[in-house]
């Protein structure tokens, strides 16, 4: 029995050897545990890294379609503005056309040439305005202060404006003198002029009587005054030199029906008519 046990001790002794070289050692197995952990973490990570970037790219399509929807808004907005552009850019070209026909067309070139000549050789006198088809005469430098008498050098001036207007290029223009003044009041001629109103048309008067007496003929002159109502600029206190002026207009005669020859016979009359003593009963006008 003893033997026997002896060696059933020795074989198991002898066996261990091999039990212990079938085994993985303690720490090996503890690192493949651990290594084992930190990709389950990781893997859990990376599907969490994966749902958010899923859930970021859902809200971008999700934006995306919804900019793509206002983008084609503006779009449609933006061709029914261009529609509605197109409209009043064709209703305004159609206003300039009307209003070239019927109020002031472009000026000849000779005629603009010559004007923008002189205008250039009087430089503090004179302003032109091609596209109005405008003439500016600088009052203070046309009349004395309260007067409507022309100085020297604005009758000069005028007489070189009736020239123009009497060549062939200007005759089928209407001539429109027109007077303005700033907002002080009349005080000094009074006498002569009640308010600036009538300053303003006076002016205009003599500028007309002085384009006539170069040789403009009298049925294409007309003259008006809008006083101190009518400025450039705002009046200024002490006087506002850009807002006293007379402006001559050229624009597109209209067609008469009365006959020359009718029309000369009426002032014929109203000559004789006029020659007769100052305190004789006006014709009625």
């Amino acid at each position: 029995m003893r033997r026997a046990a002896t060696i059933t001790l020795v074989a198991l002794l002898g066996g261990l050897p091999f039990i212990g070289t079938g085994c993985i050692p303690q720490d090996r197995y503890d690192q493949a545990l651990l290594a084992n952990q930190t990709l389950k973490e990781q893997l859990v990570r990376a599907e969490a890294d994966r749902d958010a970037a899923a859930n970021n790219l859902r809200a971008a399509q999700s934006e995306l379609n919804a900019t793509q929807g206002k983008l084609d808004d503006l779009a449609g907005r933006n061709d029914q503005l261009k529609a509605d552009l197109d409209e009043l850019t064709a209703d305004y070209d159609d206003l300039l056309r009307q209003v070239a026909s019927l109020e002031m067309g472009p000026l000849p070139p000779e005629v603009e040439s010559a004007l923008a000549a002189l205008a250039a050789t009087y430089p503090d006198l004179l302003t032109f305005d091609a596209g109005l088809g405008m003439l500016r005469f600088a009052s203070d430098l046309t009349f004395d202060s309260g007067k409507d008498t022309l100085k020297p050098e604005a009758t000069e001036t005028v007489n070189a404006v009736a020239q123009i207007l009497k060549a062939p290029a200007a005759e089928g223009f209407e001539v429109r003198v027109i007077g303005h003044t700033d907002n002080v009041p009349i005080q000094y001629s009074r006498a002569n002029h009640p308010t600036n109103m009538h300053l303003a048309v006076h002016r205009a008067i003599s500028v007309s009587m002085a384009l006539v007496s170069a040789g403009v003929e009298s049925m294409r002159i007309q003259a008006a005054g809008y006083g101190e109502y009518r400025p450039l600029v705002p009046n200024r206190a002490g006087g506002t030199p850009e807002n006293r002026r007379v402006e001559i207009f050229l624009v597109p005669m209209p067609d008469l029906t009365v006959p020359m020859g009718e029309a000369g016979a009426g002032e014929a009359e109203t000559a004789g008519a006029t020659t007769e003593t100052e305190d004789s009963y006006e014709p009625m006008k």
